[in-house]
């Protein structure tokens, strides 16, 4: 575990939050593959906010090196839940990278990525996008418990993220008209936005994997792009929350809702019957394994 200069180890793990426990909703949800499906709506839903919007527009690399961005993200993403120790170190360092992330967003306001109400709202878009997928991709929709139990453990993420109590909703109850205030009166459309939802977004054949791989797909990419483009656009959409969509402005027809319904339906029949291997994420198939060997 990485500790601060001059800081004890004792102390600094007393003092730093735990991740989401074991056997908990997120345990089961974020490492599955289908939170794949899940994040482009929530990451959709972050850009959505002016400053954000400008922030990823202005520093990330998003358009350079998405495989490799989306892969540390997803990295990320998964020690925040299943690290251990390793999630809060996770979470200094990610304060740590966005410090100097600054500028002027579209409509002339100045920015700073950790500006609490930024830094809440990135994270606080998991939430309403994990609950409204779940409603498709899950065995069955959360149940009112479930969802205050998902909530306080997104939370706990948020504290592993350095994110103050005082900064977010506390319960769901508060959420929501949090939420809904947001969405009325300070998303919207960006630019960013408007590129993670193209379906002719131009994407370059992805950089890792083995070299035979690579080889086919960059070959292939130009009759392989355009469809994984509109599917990815169509997923993006659909898994979004309707309210945030309609606040987004998207159009969403009854037939795209049918068809959205139906993959997910397949999916939601064929992942669970997947052996563990496949089923899940590396870092989370290691943390479950090891969890296992310690309650023996």
């Amino acid at each position: 575990m990485t500790t601060e200069p001059g800081a004890r180890p004792s102390a600094r793990r007393a003092a730093d939050p735990a991740p989401p426990p074991p056997g908990g909703i997120l345990w089961s949800v974020a490492g599955d593959v289908r939170a794949l499906l899940m994040l482009p709506a929530a990451l959709t839903l972050q850009v959505a906010h002016p400053a954000v919007g400008a922030g990823v527009d202005e520093h990330s690399v998003f358009r350079t090196d998405p495989w490799g961005r989306g892969e540390r993200s997803l990295r990320s993403v998964m020690l925040w839940v299943y690290g251990g120790e390793a999630a809060a170190a996770e979470g200094r360092r990610l304060r740590a990278l966005h410090r100097t992330i600054t500028g002027t967003d579209a409509h002339g306001h100045r920015y700073h990525a950790l500006t609490p109400a930024n830094y809440a709202w990135v994270h606080a878009t998991g939430f309403p996008c994990y609950r409204h997928a779940l409603r498709y991709l899950g065995r069955r929709p959360l149940t009112a418990a479930q969802e205050r139990q998902l909530y306080a453990e997104w939370l706990q993420v948020g504290r592993i993220l350095g994110i103050h109590d005082r900064d977010m909703p506390q319960t769901v109850e508060e959420f929501w008209p949090y939420y809904r205030k947001m969405l009325a009166e300070v998303v919207e459309r960006t630019a960013v936005v408007e590129e993670l939802t193209d379906p002719g977004q131009r994407v370059p054949p992805p950089d890792r994997g083995p070299l035979p791989v690579r080889l086919v797909l960059r070959a292939l990419w130009p009759v392989l792009l355009p469809p994984l483009a509109a599917f990815r656009s169509f997923v993006t959409v659909g898994y979004l929350p309707p309210d945030a969509r309609q606040a987004l402005g998207f159009a969403w027809s009854p037939a795209q809702e049918r068809g959205l319904r139906r993959f997910s339906r397949v999916v939601r029949g064929v992942v669970p019957l997947l052996p563990e291997r496949l089923r899940y994420l590396p870092t989370a198939r290691r943390a479950r394994a090891r969890h296992r060997a310690a309650a023996r």
